[in-house]
């Protein structure tokens, strides 16, 4: 397979497309041929994105009551789980955030709210402040998660100097019935659709582990090379109590390694960061993303769990012979 390998590797690298096929074929590689993928994910990332990795965080500033059902979440009021809910967090909490991730070297903050959608009112202005607040003063590229998105709250996010919208479809649009039932996958695509006609980039990636098969794995990231998204968050299921899928466990380190490996041949040009569950998935092997294609990851706390302390992550990035900071 070594040969195969550094085929696709040079076709990729050339501009070309893998199949499909060819990329279950990835999903695949094991014992050596699993160096050789990693090898030419490695040349991949170093050839489109360098040896600059681009650090992220968010900060959660709206917490609980989401009428969403799907199956993962902390924050569904359909799952018995006892979560922080609160409202929209104070404006100088929010851009005192992006001030800490600007020192901390990020190149992305993220604004997330729960629930379907930010509806327009006070909560809406105060984020828009927030966000013409921290144009005004760090350097970060502000970034909202909100939910679904009409085309009028898009275009109030992209006056106010929101650079980014977040909205992960999660999982293939073949699996995603098993994953919530409340809205449908459609409606995630066109909001995807509706953040870029707006002008801002879009980050857009999947949550992995929930069940789906390899197949499925591959159709989400040629659905996300359909939609020419801009960045790709890679997230590995933490099981949560008290949800539908507390008890489940599908992915060991090599499969992460592997999914990694598959985005940045499939998205070769895009920034591709790890995001949550790494520590739990990847454990001893979290150093590998970078070998595996990533060119970003997440710092600091996730949503409703803590993440790994700071400067073990930053000593991670120096130790891989890398550096950090804004990149493209």
């Amino acid at each position: 397979m070594q040969n195969i390998i550094r085929t696709w590797t040079e076709r990729v690298l050339g501009g070309g497309r893998l199949s499909a096929e060819e990329c279950l074929t990835l999903l695949d590689a094991k014992g050596s041929d699993l160096g050789y993928l990693l090898a030419g994910a490695q040349q991949l990332r170093q050839h489109f994105k360098g040896d600059r990795i681009a650090l992220c965080s968010i900060i959660n500033a709206k917490s609980g009551r989401c009428s969403e059902n799907c199956a993962f979440c902390a924050q569904s009021v359909h799952h018995a789980v006892e979560t922080p809910v609160y409202d929209l967090k104070p404006l100088d909490e929010i851009v005192a955030g992006a001030q800490l991730a600007a020192e901390q070297g990020c190149n992305c903050y993220g604004i997330v709210s729960s629930g379907s959608q930010l509806e327009p009112g006070p909560e809406m202005e105060r984020l828009l402040e927030a966000i013409r607040q921290i144009c005004a003063t760090t350097s970060v590229r502000p970034s909202a998660s909100l939910g679904l998105l009409d085309r009028s709250a898009a275009e109030a996010l992209a006056e106010a100097g929101c650079a980014v919208y977040h909205h992960n479809l999660e999982t293939a649009r073949s699996f995603f019935p098993n994953i919530c039932t409340t809205h449908d996958y459609e409606q995630d695509v066109e909001t995807v659709r509706v953040a870029k006609q707006a002008g801002m980039s879009v980050c857009c990636g999947g949550l992995f582990g929930l069940g789906e098969s390899l197949a499925q794995r591959v159709e989400l990231a040629l659905t996300l090379r359909d939609l020419q998204i801009d960045s790709v968050p890679i997230n590995f299921l933490a099981p949560v109590a008290g949800t539908p899928l507390a008890g489940q466990r599908q992915l060991s380190p090599m499969d992460c390694l592997r999914i990694i490996a598959l985005y940045r041949y499939v998205l070769p040009e895009r920034q591709i960061s790890v995001c949550g569950g790494r520590e739990l998935n990847l454990g001893e092997f979290q150093s590998w993303i970078f070998m595996a294609g990533a060119s970003g990851m997440m710092v600091g706390n996730y949503l409703t769990m803590r993440g790994r302390d700071l400067q073990t992550d930053l000593q991670m990035i120096k130790d891989a012979g890398l550096s950090y900071g804004s990149c493209n």
